[in-house]
């Protein structure tokens, strides 16, 4: 029997799909490079992974406080400990497209008292925060080389593109969301996806006034930097550095390009852009995709690994309250 905590929330499925992604990542890495991987390790070695993963949570640390803003602003602050194992739950399907199933977060703050909207609003917040930290670490790179302010320049630009329709004032939002009403027939897919949309929107708002969009921002900046400066000691201890800009633009390049492809945890559009930079840097294929292929299990699948047993502990959590209020108890 399968465990559903909300409608259309398949367990098995999701599962399964974050199973087959991690076995289709594990091949490809055996087929790519597992003895170039194998010499990275022992180079580099236990104290070096340490350092890496130590940096990896870093970043999940940083957003988890970032995401405990947002559910403050919004209104609906939690405690610390179930917070955190919702939040990390989450990244056991950072691996589908687009991040997407790390809104499953929903579904748990559901029960504890937070509206669908609000959360949703939380989780949209952090993807554009997230987006913009990336979108300014290719950006500090792509400054620190001759000829690239062009691109530096259009790096920029995206980020205030990206941040301004957040933070117009409230009468734009308004008349832009009263156009849209009058264009859809309120009943149709299309109606009741904007107006749902305009409650995340409007939510989201709380999480883009000056001071909590600089707070979050900076968490988010430092937070992907710290995940950049470990590729930038790994890539040393590959005696393959070239500057920290130049470490800092591989891996948010990748990152950005994963996350513009839509592919699950975006899978194959990271790597290939890391690579292809690393190669384009003048480091042969061997490195490059054994430094690519490391850092893509110290970041993104201890993050899967992290969540999954985050999940398995919240997911117990959610029986035993079930349990507890089926016998007339008040559940924690």
């Amino acid at each position: 029997m399968s465990l559903n905590l909300g409608k259309g929330v398949r367990w098995p499925a999701l599962i399964l799909s974050v199973a087959g992604a991690a076995l289709a990542y594990l091949g490809v890495s055996l087929w790519a490079g597992a003895d170039e991987v194998g010499r990275a390790v022992t180079r580099i070695g236990a104290q070096g992974l340490a350092a890496m993963l130590a940096l990896s949570l870093v970043n999940y640390a940083l957003r988890f406080v970032r995401w405990q803003l947002y559910l403050r602003v919004l209104g609906h602050a939690q405690p610390v400990a179930p917070s955190l194992c919702i939040y990390l739950a989450g990244f056991a399907l950072t691996t589908t497209p687009g991040k997407a199933g790390e809104a499953l977060r929903s579904v748990f703050l559901k029960s504890r008292g937070v509206p669908v909207a609000a959360s949703m609003a939380a989780f949209f917040s952090e993807r554009l925060s997230d987006l913009l930290a990336v979108v300014v670490l290719v950006v500090v790179g792509l400054g620190a080389f001759p000829g690239q302010w062009l691109l530096a320049a259009a790096g920029a630009g995206l980020v205030l593109a990206l941040s301004a329709p957040l933070m117009l004032p409230v009468p734009w939002q308004r008349s832009l969301h009263g156009r849209l009403r009058q264009r859809l027939a309120p009943q149709s897919r299309s109606g009741r996806a904007v107006q749902a949309l305009a409650g995340v929107l409007a939510q989201a708002r709380a999480c883009h006034t000056p001071l909590v969009l600089l707070a979050a921002f900076g968490l988010s900046l430092v937070a992907w930097a710290a995940e950049a400066w470990a590729f930038h000691l790994m890539l040393g201890w590959l005696d393959a550095a070239q500057g920290m800009p130049f470490s800092s633009l591989v891996y948010s390049a990748g990152v950005l390009a994963g996350a513009i492809s839509f592919l699950p945890g975006g899978l194959g559009g990271t790597e290939a852009t890391m690579v292809g930079l690393l190669l384009w840097a003048g480091q042969s294929q061997a490195p490059a995709v054994a430094a690519t292929l490391l850092i893509r299990l110290t970041t993104l699948w201890f993050a899967v690994l992290i969540g999954a047993v985050a999940l398995a502990v919240v997911l117990r959590g959610e029986r035993q309250r079930g349990v507890a209020a089926s016998h007339g108890a008040c559940p924690a």
